[in-house]
C-alpha cells in the first residue's frame, strides 16, 4: 500500500500509467470489450468497476490539452446521440476528478476499436454496464 494511492491502481497499472508518454492512449474497457485479443496489453481489473478505475486512473494522470478530444467513449450502435448510463458517469467523473475537465466525445463502434488496437494498454473492468468503454489521452504536468 501506499500513501495518497487508490488501491485500485494495481503494481501493473501503476507501472503503465508511468511509462506512458504524453499523448499515448489508455482504454478503460468493460466486461465485454475484447481486451485481451484486441492488441495492446491487458490489464485485468475484473473487480472494479470501469468508473473506479476512471477515478482512481484521473487521480495520477493528467488529460492531454493540446487535442479537443482527450476522453473518448463508444457509440450506441444505431444511436449515437445517446448517452449510456455508464458514459454519463464517466463525464461526472471527469467534471469532478480530471487536472483538465473535458467533454466526452463519441466515436462510432468500429472505430472505437480501432483507436483502441492503437492504445498503450487495456484496463479489462468488471464493468457491467454496456457501453462502458472510455479512451483517455494522457497530457504532460507542467
Amino acid at each position: 500500500m501506499l500513501r495518497s494511492i487508490n488501491p485500485i491502481l494495481s503494481p501493473e497499472l501503476l507501472y503503465c500509467l508511468r511509462a506512458m508518454g504524453h499523448g499515448d492512449e489508455i482504454v478503460i474497457a468493460d466486461a465485454n470489450f475484447p481486451g485481451s485479443s484486441i492488441g495492446p496489453d491487458c490489464i485485468r481489473a475484473d473487480g472494479s468497476s470501469a468508473s473506479e478505475v476512471l477515478q482512481a486512473i484521473l487521480s495520477v494522470m493528467p488529460l492531454d490539452t493540446f487535442v479537443p478530444d482527450p476522453a473518448l467513449s463508444m457509440q450506441v450502435v444505431d444511436d449515437p446521440g445517446a448517452v449510456p448510463e455508464a458514459v454519463a458517469d464517466f463525464q461526472r467523473i471527469i467534471d469532478e476528478t480530471a487536472d483538465n475537465p473535458a467533454s466526452i466525445q463519441g466515436l462510432e463502434r468500429f472505430a472505437f476499436y480501432d483507436r483502441a488496437s492503437n492504445a498503450f494498454a487495456v484496463v479489462q473492468t468488471g464493468e457491467r454496464r454496456l457501453y462502458g468503454n472510455i479512451i483517455l489521452k494522457k497530457g504532460v504536468i507542467g
